[in-house]
């Protein structure tokens, strides 16, 4: 299958790249995990006007959605940014669990925030809503330990180990996809200054290898995203969304990895910004389902 963005929708993902560039994200993603989600707010307004939630939100309720592919492009961005704040639950909410709920209009217009227990949820602190993806409201519970101090979990009663939803899932993976390329990119250009021996690191094999496995693995996941977001509402969307989730959770783990190792110990400092990348990148590994669930349903389909 030859899959290709229409210029619609390249032109939604630069300018939403343009606006989460001009925002200096990584001031933003560091007040929020220090608990200052003011910045944070305002970027969810800013990417609110930009019309990311209403490509979520049925035409009914005030949105234009929902657009799968759209949501991907948005997705992707975000995660390239690693823009705090539960997107990716709020998306999905919107799209699968609010049917006709006078949240939506609210979701809409950036209005009102949701986070969705999978099975722990995600900054439900500052949601307006928190949500079991039965679709059922709860109050969220203890804080739980993450890996990524930007990403706040909270226990949620009654919510199933291993729940998720489908178009979240992908929506996780479009994330990962993004944290690869800003990784990779980040990586690259490091590479070309940083000098040893009398030499940018870059022009040694065993880095341009590592570096070409990264792009190779990130360029192969893509395809299985965007395959997956045209498959939305078919009887293969659950199988295809598994595929391109354990293709993305590999791909940017793998370059998390090969950042690391291309920065060296400087990629473990808090204020070094791929830092917030690596971070982030580790814990969406395991979110949403983990590789090992996601495969089990892929096999379970053939």
């Amino acid at each position: 299958m030859k899959f290709v963005l229409s210029a619609e929708q390249r032109m939604f993902g630069d300018t939403l790249r343009g606006l989460l560039a001009e925002a200096e994200t990584p001031k933003t993603v560091r007040a929020w995990a220090s608990g200052d989600t003011g910045p944070g707010r305002a970027l969810w307004s800013a990417v609110a006007e930009a019309g990311v939630f209403a490509v979520a939100v049925p035409e009914g309720s005030g949105g234009a959605g929902p657009l799968p592919v759209e949501l991907c492009v948005a997705a992707e961005e975000l995660g390239r940014a690693a823009a705090p704040g539960p997107y990716v639950e709020t998306l999905a909410a919107a799209a699968e669990l609010l049917d006709g709920s006078p949240w939506l209009p609210k979701i809409a217009e950036g209005e009102a925030i949701v986070s969705l227990a999978v099975p722990h949820a995600l900054d439900a602190d500052v949601a307006d809503l928190v949500l079991t993806v039965d679709g059922t409201e709860r109050e969220p519970g203890e804080p739980v330990t993450s890996l990524d101090p930007a990403r706040r979990l909270f226990r949620v009663p009654s919510s199933a180990p291993g729940a998720f939803t489908d178009l979240g899932a992908l929506l996780c993976a479009a994330q990962q996809i993004g944290l690869g390329r800003a990784m990779l990119d980040v990586s690259v250009a490091y590479a070309r200054t940083r000098r040893q021996f009398g030499r940018p690191i870059g022009e040694y094999q065993a880095v341009k290898h590592h570096l070409a496995t990264a792009l190779v693995e990130l360029e192969f996941a893509r395809p299985l995203v965007y395959g997956a977001a045209l498959s939305y509402g078919t009887p293969d969307f659950a199988r295809d969304v598994s595929a391109a989730k354990v293709a993305a959770s590999e791909a940017s783990y793998a370059t998390a990895k090969t950042a690391l190792q291309v920065h060296g110990a400087i990629g473990y400092t808090d204020e070094y910004d791929p830092s917030l990348w690596i971070r982030k990148a580790r814990a969406l590994y395991a979110a949403w389902g983990t590789v090992s669930e996601h495969r089990a349903r892929v096999m379970a389909a053939l």
